[in-house]
């Protein structure tokens, strides 16, 4: 289903075949896309291996190169595709919140793929297990990079930890991509800050996690496989930029991060290149 234009779909069920029972948890599964002709296929096939029922929501940026094409053919029949010029990925994802039916939300980027066919199915144990000690708010698990013409070669293991918001003074944060959140949290402190560019989803998790400390699970093993190529370093430049908006994050709201903090946040990813997954199927290869 493509609409043209965003219009009035801002409010209500927008899916009507997403019928899950009252009582299962609903995921909402968020992709933004522009002119991804390349990658999308995949992406898309690892949604429909997922064992557990899902919302897709599509925000396409406009693309020109065959995506649209691709999502009409290969997306599942109720995907809800939006297709219209944005401010970027963080403006898209922001729509995909807005129009966003499910309790949780989590994103699949299109250059990316889930590790294996339970991803949705553990994340919901995670929230579903939450509520009978106090209703979990957030969950995050592992990445690993992936390279971006052959996604089984793994080059960089992004293993994170079990969840203490004192981290992020440290230089922690966890990878954004594996990041699943109740709706009702962005309705409650809002969505992506696109002041920021590409710190965006820093900001959001210090905003989340760290000022107004919502409740948080980790789940240890690996979600997502991200191909290589992030934005925020591509080159010195950006580096440096991500880095200035990195502290803005902190000062916009209203948080001090040690004299170190920030400078340790780049450096964590040495580790990245050294650190082998215990799964087999992940290790790193040269």
């Amino acid at each position: 289903m493509l609409n043209s234009e965003y219009g009035n779909n801002r409010s209500g069920i927008l899916n009507p075949e997403f019928n899950i029972p009252n009582s299962e948890l609903r995921i909402s599964i968020i992709t933004a896309t522009f002119n991804s002709a390349h990658t999308i296929k995949s992406c898309l096939t690892s949604l429909k291996k997922q064992t557990y029922k899902f919302e897709h929501i599509i925000i396409d940026g406009g693309s020109a190169d065959g995506t649209i094409e691709i999502l009409n053919q290969e997306s599942q029949k109720d995907a809800l595709i939006i297709s219209e010029p944005d401010r970027g990925l963080y403006d898209a994802l922001n729509k995909g919140i807005q129009s966003a039916s499910g309790d949780v939300i989590g994103f699949l980027h299109a250059d990316d793929v889930f590790a294996d066919c339970d991803v949705l199915a553990d994340v919901a144990a995670m929230f579903e297990l939450s509520l009978k000690n106090g209703s979990m708010a957030s969950c995050y698990g592992d990445l690993v990079y992936v390279r971006a013409d052959y996604t089984k070669q793994v080059v960089r293991y992004w293993k994170s930890s079990e969840f203490d918001k004192r981290r992020f003074y440290y230089g922690w944060m966890p990878p954004h991509p594996t990041f699943f959140v109740r709706k009702s949290v962005y309705q409650k402190y809002g969505c992506f800050n696109l002041e920021l560019g590409t710190s965006a989803d820093y900001e959001l998790m210090l905003r989340f996690l760290l000022k107004h400390g919502i409740t948080c699970g980790y789940i240890p093993r690996i979600l997502v496989k991200m191909r290589t190529g992030g934005v925020s370093n591509a080159s010195v430049k950006n580096r440096l930029l991500a880095n200035y908006n990195d502290r803005r994050a902190w000062r916009i709201n209203g948080l001090k991060p040690f004299p170190w903090t920030l400078y340790l946040k780049p450096l964590s990813k040495i580790v990245q290149y050294i650190r082998q997954p215990e799964n087999a199927e992940f290790k790193i290869r040269k």
